[in-house]
């Protein structure tokens, strides 16, 4: 059994095609600069349609997360205990990520995390967050 795959859509192909260049970008209204994720055709702030991709900084705060223990399949089995969590991120958003390269207790609500990358294969790299320093 294999690991969920995303599945890039129109709308998300640039997101994940600057993961790949180990950039994390997020959606921008040209109207009224809200930054949003996960990508959208309009804003949610205002409904305008004009939306840039911009570098994100990559830094935010765990807002809330949980530790697995227990494998949702076999394909995950060799990685659990880990951690989920959800990421506010400097720029506004919130997104769900793994916490990485860190002792799970060490895991604590309003602790700063940066981004890192994992590249999974040649056509995915996926955003995870790690203890910032």
């Amino acid at each position: 059994m294999s690991k969920n795959r995303p599945r890039p859509t129109p709308e998300t192909q640039p997101y994940w095609d600057a993961c790949q260049r180990h950039e994390l970008q997020l959606q921008r209204c040209r109207s009224c600069q809200q930054f949003q994720f996960y990508p959208r055709v309009v804003c949610t702030k205002c409904g305008h349609d004009q939306l840039d991709w911009t570098r994100a900084s990559g830094a935010g705060k765990i807002v809330s997360f949980t530790v697995v223990r227990r494998a949702i399949s076999a394909a995950y089995a060799a990685e659990v205990p880990y951690v989920i969590a959800l990421i506010q991120l400097d720029e506004g958003p919130q997104m769900m990520s793994n916490v990485v390269e860190c002792d799970i207790d060490a895991v604590a609500i309003g602790m700063d995390v940066a981004v890192c990358f994992d590249d999974w294969d040649v056509d995915i790299t996926i955003p995870k967050f790690k203890p910032a320093r």
